[in-house]
């Protein structure tokens, strides 16, 4: 059993009577493998999305704001982020559905608000699978939430959601940026930890067809090498796939233990790489005349990134891990792209 010493718990005093005339503005897009989120000050934020669900005689190890710890009336209890790993046994998101963690993932990222823990939100989120999905996103997370986040008691009237579909924050993000041609088609490919998506956006900014494949993104290639037997053979065991992607953004290292798969990433990288992108022109073979960006976003996209340098018609985004949740956040003005799909 790990212990640690529990943290007290404190109530925040009730906010002052300015803060309830108004409201926090927060993107969410949360992920197979990260929870990001923005409020439009300073950099998005990430929270690794791995949680472990404590039982009630079980002490909690050491929360944060990048780990943190979440309690619900009913008596629930999630510690999120790395923390969870310090437990016996940890829940993925990349294997769950995450719409029905809509709520609990929202309540993950909301940090105080300058020092106040009751306010009104505004939610914009975004979904694969705009039509299934949102209004099953909607009714979790409309109306009033109370629960305890680190120790501090919230209350949290959600007013408003907008979703939409996911990789669009990042195309509007891209326009921002003066990545996308002002003429022709775009191809936008968002390869994220569980999924990858395409969607194809005229020059107006319409969607015009899409693609969203369940299973593909960086787990499936965690998966192929954890059976690899260059791992295996040294572990004795099967790898945790989850403890490859952890170590896709750690120089390729698996846990503490010192083991790397550098050396041959290349044989499982290289098929993956090709088994994308030959999808992608399949589909969209009518349309490649007139396509003139592919954008390349998501945050499994360091993986590939190398590849597509110097290629003309490709644009990788920079910083592509947040590039969805800085466009999902609304312009100043309050302007949002209106995207649709014939």
């Amino acid at each position: 059993m790990v212990t640690a010493a529990r943290q007290p718990r404190t109530k925040k005093a009730a906010p002052s009577p300015s803060v309830t005339t108004t409201y926090r503005t927060l993107a969410l897009d949360a992920g197979n493998y990260d929870l990001k989120f923005w409020d439009g000050n300073g950099h998005p934020k990430a929270i690794r999305s791995v949680r472990y669900q404590l039982p009630a005689g079980r002490d909690a190890v050491r929360y944060s704001e990048a780990s943190p710890l979440i309690e619900l009336p009913s008596g629930g209890r999630y510690h999120f982020g790395a923390q969870a790993y310090k437990y016996r046994r940890q829940q993925q998101t990349v294997v769950e559905n995450k719409v029905e963690l809509s709520r609990i993932h929202l309540y993950a990222c909301l940090e105080p608000w300058d020092g106040a823990t009751e306010f009104s939100l505004h939610v914009y989120a975004s979904t694969p699978e705009l039509g299934k999905n949102a209004e099953a996103i909607k009714q979790q997370l409309l109306g009033i939430h109370e629960f305890q986040r680190n120790g501090l008691e919230y209350r949290v009237n959600v007013e408003h959601v907008e979703i939409e579909r996911e990789g669009m924050g990042a195309y509007r993000y891209a326009q921002r940026l003066n990545l996308i041609p002002a003429t022709g088609y775009t191809i936008v490919i968002d390869i994220g930890g569980g999924t990858w998506l395409t969607r194809l956006v005229d020059e107006e900014g319409e969607v015009i067809d899409e693609n969203v494949m369940d299973r593909g993104g960086a787990y499936e290639l965690a998966t192929s090498i954890s059976f690899d037997r260059r791992l295996t053979d040294v572990l004795g065991t099967t790898a945790d796939p989850s403890l490859v992607m952890d170590g896709f953004r750690n120089e390729h290292r698996y846990a503490d233990t010192g083991l790397t798969w550098q050396p041959w990433l290349e044989e499982y990288l290289d098929p993956w790489f090709k088994g994308i992108f030959q999808t992608v022109r399949s589909q969209y073979t009518p349309y490649m005349a007139r396509v003139t960006r592919f954008l390349v976003t998501g945050g499994s996209t360091h993986l590939i990134s190398e590849r597509l340098a110097n290629k003309p018609l490709f644009a990788v985004m920079g910083d592509p891990q947040f590039a969805n949740v800085r466009g999902l956040y609304p312009l100043p003005d309050g302007a949002q792209l209106c995207m649709t799909t014939k």
